[in-house]
């Protein structure tokens, strides 16, 4: 069995920061090598259900594993749900300021105010805009006659003190997810239920957010029960 997965950050960081995808005790992997199988990861640091769209609709290295995919699994929407002080597209354009120096400044200032506004901050992208994303990206696919069962995630939780500990719109965004879940009959990992402990308690990654090996662990066992369900015969290259 073969899977493809769209993710964000959550997929590749272990306890201690990020990893190889292909890192054998990452969830996705550890999920695969129970069914028996393989998985492709295509994920980014603080990536959401748009930047899932524009790799499915702009990465032709996506576009060739596509065929040989059997199982597709959208694990996007986490990071939709954080506060985001700045416009994405003025956050994410930090990196592009220069000179050298000047970036550094502004970077080190806003990670020291996002704390502080994160309980004043919309969210990183709006729940609408989500299931959206999410259904675009998979209308995209049966678009183009591939019929692989799909697999989603409620989105996960957080305590991280970079973010003031602020979650406001996290219920809003389950909500999202799981109405474009149930018209597009995706069945969902719940994450908050499986993962939400491990984070809470402390006993993953000390930034609050990311998850220890054991999280990866219930995380992949969750995966691997749900995707063994609606998995059908692996697909014929």
């Amino acid at each position: 069995m073969r899977l493809l997965v769209l993710g964000d950050s959550l997929s590749f960081f272990g306890p201690e920061g990020p990893l190889p995808a292909d890192n054998p005790r990452l969830w996705h992997n550890l999920c695969a090598a129970s069914l028996g199988g393989s998985a492709e990861l295509a994920a980014g640091f603080g990536w959401t259900a748009r930047d899932a769209w524009w790799a499915l609709t702009g990465d032709p290295r996506i576009w060739s594993l596509l065929p040989r995919t059997d199982v597709l699994v959208f694990a996007v929407g986490s990071m939709d749900t954080l506060p985001s002080p700045l416009p994405t597209y003025l956050r994410e354009g930090l990196r592009y300021v220069r000179p050298d120096w000047l970036r550094r400044w502004v970077r080190k200032g806003y990670t020291a105010a996002q704390p502080r506004l994160a309980p004043y901050a919309r969210v990183a992208l709006p729940p609408a805009l989500t299931a959206r994303y999410l259904r675009d990206s998979l209308q995209s696919v049966r678009n183009l006659q591939y019929t692989m069962p799909a697999v989603g995630i409620v989105p996960s939780v957080h305590r991280a003190p970079s973010y003031g500990f602020v979650h406001g719109g996290h219920a809003a965004a389950v909500a999202a997810v799981r109405g474009w879940a149930s018209g597009a009959e995706v069945p969902l990992v719940d994450l908050p239920t499986v993962i939400g402990e491990h984070v809470r308690s402390g006993a993953g990654n000390p930034d609050g957010m990311h998850w220890g090996w054991e999280g990866h662990e219930l995380v992949a066992e969750a995966m691997a029960s749900v995707i063994s369900s609606v998995a059908l015969s692996p697909s014929e290259e």
